[in-house]
């Protein structure tokens, strides 16, 4: 598939479905690209859409068929999106560390696709909105699903959550405790961690 030119072929690209409950579109909101009048569409909707899949597939459905409806807050991002973002001090990593990540149409320097969702969970919203702890939840989809990474933020308790290809399994937090929760090599990194979701709902994936 072309880059799309035309309202036609972006209607189009966003009709893609990625998996049963996803579609393209639901992907390509960018507030940075509203506000600033760039165009959030993939350079190569043909890698975007592979990556995509994986993302959707391989996580969003099997925590959305578990935990019901995940709210995306934001995902894809075009380079030039991203480098704006960058640049301007709007949270965006610079477009080399984005690649397999939010900007899905270009792999990491490894050669591995990826994409990354900001993600909102309702179900576990509520709670920690009640004072339940992320690392619930953090826990449960170490556990339970091959995730590259996971970056928990304190309004909603969202995330950022990537697919990749040879996934690692890290997660890190800017809520307390912050910094790094696990990662290949530490200690708590292997086995199981039901001490932290015991009143979670059965996996459905």
């Amino acid at each position: 598939m072309r880059k799309p030119v035309t309202w036609r072929s972006l209607e189009n690209l966003g009709r893609v479905r990625l998996s049963e409950n996803f579609f393209m579109r639901d992907f390509l909101f960018s507030e940075v690209a509203a506000m600033h009048g760039f165009s959030n569409v993939p350079e190569d909707p043909d890698v975007a859409i592979t990556a995509g899949r994986g993302l959707c597939e391989t996580l969003l459905e099997p925590l959305q068929e578990t935990f019901g409806r995940i709210a995306v807050r934001s995902s894809y991002r075009s380079p030039q999106v991203n480098r704006f973002g960058n640049e301007n001090g709007m949270n965006c990593a610079r477009n080399e560390a984005n690649y397999a990540h939010h900007i899905w149409d270009r792999r990491d320097a490894d050669g591995r696709l990826g994409a990354t969702a900001s993600i909102v969970i309702p179900w576990f919203a509520d709670r920690y909105a009640a004072g339940a702890d992320w690392r619930g939840v953090a826990w449960y989809i170490h556990d339970h699903l091959p995730y590259h990474s996971q970056w928990f933020f304190p309004k909603l308790a969202a995330l950022n959550l990537q697919w990749r290809e040879e996934p690692e399994g890290r997660i890190d937090s800017y809520i307390r405790p912050r910094g790094c929760l696990t990662k290949p090599g530490m200690g708590n990194h292997s086995g199981r961690h039901e001490e932290w979701y015991q009143d979670f709902p059965a996996f459905k994936g």
